[in-house]
């Protein structure tokens, strides 16, 4: 595969459909979760809202469609954090947002910082081994190199969103 694919080719719709397929799974995922954006761990999206995220997020389809390698690490890591947010949605959306959020801060001043910190270690280390271990082993195949990065990406957004949300929650108790 090249380094770009032509606009309108066969290739280009291909990953145009992925992509889409991949963004709109982390959007109605987000959406059922928190439907007001109260618990959106991204301060960009949040600010961004429903109204500019979504044409943006179309914007950036159409143009990474263009680029394989990008292509697939965004659809790898957007159907991997979708797949993350309706592990959760379910009790997200029947606590309702705000009760949700009580909850887990309550959660989280009841645990040691270190098992919390330990369990997202594993969280983000284990599926980072098998991006890790895609990537050692694809050279020089694009597809399973770019899921691999992918995997690592969403491994590096979780425990970067994860730790800002713990940073900002302690920061509001002290």
């Amino acid at each position: 595969m090249e380094e770009t694919v032509p606009f309108g080719g066969n290739d280009y719709f291909v990953l145009l459909a992925l992509l889409l397929f991949a963004r709109g799974m982390d959007f109605l995922s987000t959406w059922v979760a928190t439907p007001n954006l109260v618990l959106e761990g991204n301060p960009i999206a949040k600010w961004l809202g429903w109204k500019w995220g979504i044409p943006l997020n179309l914007a950036c389809c159409v143009g990474f469609a263009l680029w394989p390698l990008p292509a697939i690490v965004l659809s790898t890591t957007s159907v991997l954090v979708a797949s993350r947010n309706f592990q959760q949605a379910w009790l997200m959306r029947s606590l309702g947002e705000g009760r949700y959020r009580d909850w887990h801060v309550a959660r989280m001043q009841e645990t040691r910082v270190s098992l919390f910190l330990f369990c997202l270690l594993g969280q983000t280390a284990l599926p980072s081994v098998v991006g890790g271990a895609l990537l050692y082993f694809s050279q020089p195949y694009l597809v399973p190199m770019a899921i691999g990065m992918g995997i690592i990406s969403y491994a590096i957004a979780v425990a970067f969103y994860t730790l800002l949300s713990v940073w900002r929650m302690r920061r509001a108790m002290s």
